[in-house]
């Protein structure tokens, strides 16, 4: 597999995670009778704040999917690989950051830290788009 399709593949896996995570949390609330099943809102609302992190960080994730994993899929799809390959494990790395960032604080210097992390991405993204549309 090239590194684009394990970037790609470790982007959704770490969504995936994060979703697990999250749910593993909410059924051990649910369960210890601390929250009734049908007590959460999508954002976790009135939980603790890492769960409210949690909940954004995962939703981070989804709403970048497609977009990221949109171009890591047309370069696999197209052969075009060797676009995306120098830049993958970067872009992978970025996201993670971003992530664990999200998960440890909202202090003014991790939401910067944060924003770099993002920032980063949405670079790579671009170069992406624009060299898979150069053809």
């Amino acid at each position: 597999m090239s590194a684009t399709g394990y970037a790609l593949l470790g982007f959704v896996t770490w969504t995936l995670l994060l979703l697990v995570w999250m749910e593993i949390l909410r059924t051990c609330l649910v369960v210890s009778g601390r929250i009734p099943a049908n007590g959460f809102t999508p954002d976790n609302a009135g939980l603790s704040p890492f769960l409210q992190r949690l909940a954004r960080a995962h939703a981070n994730c989804i709403e970048g999917l497609p977009i990221f994993g949109g171009l890591m899929g047309v370069a696999m799809m197209t052969s075009r690989t060797g676009i995306t390959d120098p830049l993958a494990y970067w872009f992978i790395a970025a996201r993670l950051i971003q992530s664990a960032i999200h998960l440890a604080s909202t202090s003014p210097n991790a939401v910067k830290a944060r924003f770099s992390a993002f920032a980063i991405q949405m670079a790579i993204g671009l170069y992406w788009a624009v060299k898979l549309l150069a053809g």
